[in-house]
């Protein structure tokens, strides 16, 4: 029997009880057993974290949905959390990934200011579920367990938070990401922000750019989510540490 109900927090037990009796997750449990009993030494992230952003991010203070792709699949980078690094890796260093740079980037165009460093757990705390849509990867292949059934554990998900609360923020970068839109719930309840991914080779490219040509703008979704959650008296988030708080004026690019 699989123990990744196990390392689930109660409190998303409870939520999501229905989907836990479900043949979706006895067979995800069973394909992340075998393939974990074969090849669990080259599995990121570590076991104790696949699970990181349901643990950080508690049901009762979701606030924002941020959907990713997969975990990072070289080594030393994932955590557990969508686009996040850990704290000790440089922001000037190869390993700093090209879509955290861009992220990095937006926040700063927007009138944040700058991350200390690509941990982004304090997001996380916040009430921004950081939720990669397949919770796994192999060390050097990416989307290698796209079709291991993750994909119905974050439908699961996506479909009972949209249903049950209100008022959520969904930031949706990419196509893959907004694929998924068409499993919330009662969207006119919801803002739904839809952008390119932030990776290096689709950031300017969609008529959605992520941040605009040239730098010069982007699409406002850090600004845009705190006037929603303002509006819905909610707090706002503080994206950067020792950060300053922003009105951003969306600029049109050039």
């Amino acid at each position: 029997m699989s123990n990744l109900l196990s390392l689930i927090p109660n409190d998303w037990q409870v939520f999501l009880s229905d989907y836990f009796v479900s043949r979706d997750w006895q067979q995800l449990c069973d394909a992340f057993d075998q393939e974990y009993q074969m090849r669990g030494q080259f599995i990121r992230p570590d076991k104790e974290l696949l699970f990181n952003a349901l643990k950080l991010t508690p049901v009762s203070e979701v606030k924002v949905i941020l959907l990713g792709q997969d975990p990072y699949h070289s080594p030393g980078l994932a955590q557990g959390l969508a686009f996040s690094i850990p704290r000790d890796i440089a922001l000037r260093s190869k390993q700093f990934p090209s879509s955290l740079r861009n992220i990095n980037k937006a926040l700063q165009i927007e009138g944040f200011g700058s991350l200390e460093n690509g941990d982004l757990s304090h997001w996380a705390k916040q009430g921004v579920l950081l939720l990669n849509t397949a919770l796994s990867v192999r060390l050097g292949e990416t989307c290698s367990h796209s079709q291991l059934g993750w994909a119905s554990f974050v439908r699961a998900i996506i479909k009972k938070l949209s249903s049950s609360q209100k008022h959520l923020v969904w930031l949706l970068w990419g196509s893959h990401a907004q694929s998924f839109e068409e499993y919330i719930c009662n969207a006119n309840n919801h803002c739904i922000l839809r952008a390119s991914h932030p990776s290096g080779l689709g950031v300017y490219k969609t008529m959605q750019p992520f941040i605009f040509p040239g730098d010069q703008g982007s699409c406002g979704h850090f600004s845009k989510t705190n006037k929603h959650l303002t509006a819905h008296q909610q707090n706002t988030i503080k994206w950067v540490v020792g950060g300053v708080e922003s009105e951003f004026v969306l600029r049109s690019p050039k």
